[in-house]
Formats: structure tokens, C-alpha cells, sequence
């Protein structure tokens, strides 16, 4: 759902983060724009000449159905809960980049932990396409909101890492294929 400029009037204020810079800012109910991008429950919009990143927390805001929480089998193993953590990741968008960070290659390392009865800790190690990117924090926040609505998972813990550096090689075959690299 990338580019289809879907027109969108906000139903009430919220907070938005402009893109690339990563600034929080407030959207006024009445404020008209244009969808352009539409992956993960997130959402990019155009306003006056910007770009801003609406989380899917705040979906209702501009009419769309909020995050849904994601639901575990009766009795779900380690290695259940460590799927839907990956799968979860998988629904992480770049808001300018209609790829999730799993394909891009941005996810280093996840260890699903278990610390107690049916309770996990997830750490993730992640970067960035570029070290300077200002949206940098908000993909942090968004890969570990979408890990901890899981249940059973107590916290996520992401880092962001710059070593090795990320280059396009540690993009997935179907993201290449996306971007128009193969």
C-alpha cells in the first residue's frame, strides 16, 4: 500500500514524528493530508510539502483500525514466542523505504530469554541504512513496541549497533528484488 495517496483528515490531535529528522510534533484535529504509505499499522502521511510517521497506536486518529495485539497458542514453547518475535520485527517499516527492517538486514541478533513461568525478555541488536538517519529512535521504539505487546513478553531490550556497518548486501533477496536491485 505504498504511494496510493489515499486523502485523510485527522479525527482528532496526535502526535506524529516528522520524517527524516525524527521530531515529535503535535497534528491538530481538521489537519488534511494524504497517505503514503501504509505497512506494519504504522503510517506515513503527507502534509503541506512534509512527511510525517503516525504510529498504529494512534491509527484512529486518521480512521484506520489500531494495532492489533498478536495472539500465542495455549502453552506456547520458546521457540513459539521467539517466531512471533521475529514476525513481529517482520511488520517494523522504514517510513521511507516501503521494506521492513527483518528484509532490510537491519536486525543483527535476537535472543528470546526465559526468566520466569510462560515470561520472556527479548533482546535485539539492530542499525540503520545510514548511522545519521533521524528516524533512528523511532524504528528503535517501533520494533520494541511491537515486541512487548506480545504477551508473556515482559521487555524488549533494543540496541542499536553500527558495527559491522549495514550495506545492501544484507538486504534479503525479495527486499533487493522490491527495492529494484535485481
Amino acid at each position: 500500500m505504498f504511494g496510493n495517496n489515499e486523502p485523510v483528515s485527522l479525527t482528532r490531535d496526535c502526535d506524529a514524528v516528522i520524517i527524516p529528522a525524527g521530531d515529535v510534533v503535535r497534528l491538530n484535529e481538521g489537519t488534511s493530508g494524504f497517505i503514503t504509505q501504509a505497512l506494519g499499522g504504522s503510517f506515513t502521511i503527507y502534509v503541506e510539502g512534509n512527511l510525517f510517521r503516525i504510529a498504529g497506536l494512534d491509527a484512529d486518529a486518521i480512521g484506520k483500525e489500531p494495532l492489533e495485539i498478536p495472539a500465542l497458542p495455549p502453552n506456547a514453547s520458546q521457540d513459539d514466542v521467539e517466531a512471533l518475535v521475529w514476525s513481529q520485527m517482520a511488520t517494523c517499516y522504514d517510513p521511507e523505504i516501503p521494506i521492513n527492517v527483518v528484509d532490510l538486514g537491519l536486525i543483527y541478533g535476537c535472543k528470546v530469554i526465559q526468566t520466569g513461568d510462560n515470561e520472556y525478555v527479548v533482546d535485539v541488536q539492530m542499525t540503520l541504512t545510514a548511522p545519521g538517519c533521524g528516524m533512528g529512535e523511532i524504528l528503535v521504539a517501533d520494533v520494541k513496541e511491537k515486541i512487548e505487546i506480545i504477551p508473556t513478553v515482559t521487555r524488549a531490550d533494543v540496541e542499536l549497533v553500527f558495527d559491522p556497518p549495514w550495506d545492501q548486501s544484507m538486504m534479503s533477496d525479495e527486499a533487493r528484488l522490491e527495492a529494484g536491485l535485481m
